[in-house]
C-alpha cells in the first residue's frame, strides 16, 4: 500500500487532467495520474501524423464493418481512418439512450487534448451572471473577476493566439500573434462590421502557437492537428503540461486505470483514496492520497461520483442535493449559411490553415430582447474550390485536366454555436442492468435541446445569411443539419458549481461541498456553457483549485 500511497491522485489526463498534473508537481507534490486510456507517446506514437491520402487504404474513411462495430462513434467525422486508434471500441463503452446523445470517449492518455479543435476563449461576466439574471440554473458562486488572473496564467503557457478586440462580452486574452484572415474573409469582415455595428468579426482564438513558445515550436499550417502534432504546434497533454509535470520528477503516470470509484473514510469525513481496475488484467486495487482531483471528462467524471456510493452518499459521492448527473449541457451547432464570392481569382491562400473567423456573441446583449435567452457566436472561413468540382461538370480532354489544376472560385460559410440553457431534466444516469466489459454499470442519457435552443437556431441561419448578401456573397443559402446534444463535444454541468450544497455539488473552489479534499475541474463544474468553446476555463479553473488545495494542505485543513 505504501507504494500506492501519494499526495495526490488526478483521475483523467486530458485538458484538466494535465493542467491538475502539472501544477500539483510544480508546487511540490508526490502525484499519480490514473487514465483508462491506453499510452500514446508525444511524436512517436502519433501514427498517422505525416501520412499522405494515398498512404490510408480508404483515403480516411471508415469501412462498412467499422461502422457496424461502432454504432455510436460512426455518427460523425471526429471517428475517421486517420485517428479511429485514439477512441474506446464502442462494445467496450456501451451506453443507452432515452433520446440520442453521442458520446465521443478516448482510449488514451491526453484524451481528446489530442483531438480537440482547440477554439479557446473566455467566459465573460455576462455568461457568469448570466443564471442569476435568468433564473436558469445555479448562480455561478465565482465571476469573471475570479477566473481573470488564471486565465491570463494558463495561457501564457499554453500558447493562445488570436486577436484581442476590447469588446467586454468577448474579453481580451494573453494572446500570441494572430493568424491572418485571407483576402475574402478581410473584405466581408469589413462589410459586416460598417453595415452592423455592434458585430464584430475576427481570426479564432486557438492553441496553435504562431512564433515559438516554451520550448515549442510555431504550428506549421499542416491541418492534421487531429492525428496528433510531432512538432509540438498546439496544446495537449503530451505537448505541454504533461513535459513539466515530468520534468518535476514527482509524476506517476498509470495507463489502463479504470477508476471505479471514490473511498470515502466516514471517520475522517473525507476521501481517502480510488478503486481502480486494470483494464487488461481485471486485478483491483487502491490508491491513497491526501487530495483528488477528478478530471475524467464530463461524462466519465460524473459516471465515478454517481458510483461512489457509501451509506454516508447513497446517491453518489457529495449528492445530497440529489442534482448529481442533472443540468447537462452541450452547445449546438451545424446551422448557419454559405455563398459564393466573386472576383479576387488572382489570388489564394497559403498553407492549410488550422483556423477560421470567429464572430462573436451580439444577441440578448444590453436592451435587446429576442424571443429566446442567451446567445451564439460563428465560426467559419473563406476558401477557394479544389479539383473535386471538376467531377460534377462530366469534362474531359485537356480542357478538364486544365481545370483541375486551377483552384475555383471563391465561397464562404460559417455555423452557429449556440448556448443551451441548464434544464434539470437533462441528465445521464447509472444502468445497472447493462455492465460493461469489466462488470460495472453502465449510463443512460436523456438529454435533449429545447424550445430555447430551437428558437435560437432560427436566428444562427437567417443572421448569418443577413450578413453574407450584405458583404456582398451570392447564391447565399441557409441550412440547419439539426444537432444533437453530445456532437459538439462540449458536454457540461452534471457536478455543477454553485453556492449552497442544496443545490449543487461543488463550491467556489471546485471542491465538492461534503467531501473537501475531492476537488473536480473538466467540464462537469460548469453552472452555464456559455456559447464560447469551454476547454480554456477547464485550464483556469483547474489552476486555480490546485492553487488553493495546495494551500490548503499545506494549513492542514485537508
Amino acid at each position: 500500500m505504501k507504494k500506492r500511497t501519494f499526495d495526490a491522485i488526478v483521475i483523467g489526463s486530458g485538458v484538466s487532467g494535465g493542467w491538475a498534473a502539472k501544477e500539483l508537481t510544480e508546487k511540490g507534490l508526490k502525484v499519480i495520474m490514473l487514465d483508462r486510456g491506453k499510452p500514446l507517446e508525444h511524436i512517436t506514437g502519433y501514427e498517422t501524423a505525416t501520412k499522405t491520402p494515398w498512404q490510408f487504404e480508404h483515403r480516411g474513411r471508415i469501412t462498412a464493418q467499422e461502422r457496424a462495430d461502432h454504432p455510436y462513434l460512426q455518427r460523425d467525422y471526429p471517428y475517421n481512418e486517420e485517428t479511429k486508434q485514439y477512441w474506446f471500441d464502442d462494445k467496450n463503452a456501451p451506453y443507452a439512450e432515452n433520446k440520442r446523445f453521442d458520446w465521443f470517449r478516448p482510449d488514451i492518455i491526453g484524451g481528446k487534448s489530442i483531438m480537440w479543435g482547440r477554439q479557446s476563449y473566455r467566459l465573460s461576466e455576462t455568461d457568469f451572471e448570466a443564471n442569476l439574471k435568468d433564473g436558469h440554473g445555479a448562480d455561478w458562486p465565482i465571476r469573471y473577476a475570479d477566473l481573470k488572473p488564471w486565465y491570463d496564467y494558463v495561457e501564457a503557457h499554453a500558447g493562445i493566439s488570436g486577436e484581442n478586440l476590447g469588446i467586454p462580452e468577448f474579453p481580451d486574452g494573453n494572446l500570441l500573434p494572430p493568424m491572418d484572415l485571407n483576402v475574402v474573409e478581410k473584405q466581408v469582415r469589413k462589410r459586416i462590421e460598417s453595415k452592423f455595428p455592434g458585430r464584430h468579426m475576427t481570426i479564432g482564438r486557438v492553441a496553435n502557437l504562431t512564433v515559438p513558445h516554451k520550448g515549442r515550436t510555431n504550428c506549421q499550417y499542416r491541418n492534421h492537428c487531429q492525428r496528433g502534432c510531432p512538432f509540438s504546434g498546439y496544446f495537449s497533454t503530451q505537448s505541454s503540461t504533461l513535459p513539466a509535470a515530468n520534468a518535476t520528477g514527482r509524476l506517476t503516470v498509470r495507463p489502463h486505470s479504470i477508476v471505479n470509484s471514490i473511498l470515502y473514510d466516514a471517520k475522517k469525513g473525507k476521501a481517502k483514496g480510488v478503486l481502480v481496475i486494470d483494464s487488461e488484467t481485471g486485478e483491483q486495487m487502491e490508491f491513497k492520497a491526501k487530495v483528488i482531483f477528478v478530471c475524467g471528462s464530463t461524462v466519465g467524471s460524473t459516471w465515478i461520483l454517481m458510483n461512489s456510493i457509501s451509506p454516508e452518499f447513497p446517491n453518489g459521492l457529495g449528492n445530497s442535493s440529489g442534482v448529481l448527473g442533472h443540468y447537462m449541457m452541450d452547445h449546438h451547432f451545424r446551422t448557419g449559411a454559405n455563398g459564393t464570392w466573386e472576383g479576387d481569382l488572382d489570388k489564394y491562400i497559403f498553407g492549410r490553415r488550422p483556423n477560421g473567423i470567429y464572430i462573436p456573441r451580439y444577441r440578448n446583449l444590453g436592451t435587446e430582447k429576442r424571443d429566446y435567452l442567451r446567445g451564439f457566436g460563428y465560426q467559419g472561413a473563406a476558401s477557394r474550390s479544389d479539383w473535386q468540382r471538376v467531377v460534377a461538370e462530366m469534362g474531359f480532354g485537356a480542357e478538364m485536366k486544365e481545370m483541375a489544376s486551377e483552384p475555383g472560385n471563391w465561397s464562404m460559410g460559417m455555423t452557429g454555436f449556440g448556448e443551451c440553457l441548464p434544464y434539470f431534466e437533462n441528465q445521464i444516469k447509472l444502468n445497472k442492468e447493462v455492465k460493461d466489459k469489466w462488470g460495472q454499470p453502465t449510463l443512460l442519457f436523456d438529454v435533449e435541446f429545447k424550445e430555447n435552443e430551437k428558437k435560437m437556431r432560427k436566428d444562427m441561419a437567417n443572421d448569418a445569411a443577413e450578413m453574407f448578401e450584405a458583404a456582398g456573397l451570392k447564391n447565399v443559402k441557409t441550412y440547419d443539419n439539426g444537432s444533437f446534444p453530445g456532437m459538439a463535444i462540449h458536454e457540461m454541468g452534471t457536478a455543477r458549481m454553485g453556492h449552497s450544497v442544496k443545490d449543487s455539488i461543488l463550491n467556489k473552489w471546485n471542491q465538492i461541498h461534503e467531501c473537501k479534499n475531492v476537488f473536480v475541474t473538466d467540464g462537469s463544474c460548469m453552472a452555464s456553457s456559455s456559447n464560447v468553446n469551454p476547454s480554456l476555463t477547464y485550464m483556469a479553473l483547474t489552476a486555480r483549485a490546485a492553487d488553493y488545495a495546495v494551500s490548503e494542505l499545506k494549513k492542514k485543513n485537508l
